[in-house]
């Protein structure tokens, strides 16, 4: 496991932690923006931050891990790994989260539902929704950030390997576009 310090770090050596003006999938804009794809495309910072997650649910006797597409892929793989379990995610239909790809969750086993960031916990309470349906017992959420500053909470054992408070405005009290800094850019994956 890797000290809160040394995640920042490198979360901010990878290029993930960017520093801007910047458009939120809520419309909302910021000053920071969390890009972990940038931090996940390294195999050797993944392991380390994933290994945060699966230590903190190695005494869970976690049967499956799973995350929603396509910010949750690389970490439920990481995460399963490093507990020596499966590893699975869902995907959107139709603007539902559901499992594909011949994914399933039996009635009993034991899930930890991953994810890269948050900020409502939006996808994560979907996924959560997911492995219920299926009959899964779902024992923990877990993410690599939490840009609530802790906000957010889903109900079950919760672990974040780094906590921040990132500020954002509404988009007519933002106070970069009254200063007439550029306008807001928009880096997520729901473009």
């Amino acid at each position: 496991m890797i000290s809160r310090e040394e995640a920042l770090q490198a979360f901010i050596d990878s290029g993930a932690l960017m520093e801007g003006h910047f458009k939120l999938t809520s419309g909302r804009h910021s000053n920071q923006y969390m890009q972990c794809a940038q931090l996940l495309k390294y195999p050797e910072l993944t392991e380390k931050v994933a290994g945060n997650i699966a230590g903190e649910f190695k005494n869970d006797d976690i049967d499956i891990v799973i995350g929603p597409a396509v910010g949750g892929i690389i970490v439920a793989y990481e995460v399963a790994r490093q507990l020596g379990k499966p590893g699975i995610f869902t995907e959107r239909d139709n603007d539902k989260m559901v499992l594909r790809r011949g994914f399933k969750i039996e009635p009993g086993q034991r899930v930890l539902v991953v994810e890269d960031v948050i900020t409502t916990g939006g996808s994560v309470r979907e996924v959560i929704e997911v492995a219920e349906n299926s009959g899964g017992i779902v024992v923990g959420a877990a993410v690599l950030v939490d840009r609530s500053g802790g906000k957010v909470t889903f109900g079950v054992k919760q672990a974040a390997v780094l906590t921040l408070d990132i500020t954002s405005w509404e988009a007519e009290d933002c106070p970069l576009c009254k200063e007439g800094h550029s306008e807001a850019i928009k880096p997520g994956s729901r473009i």
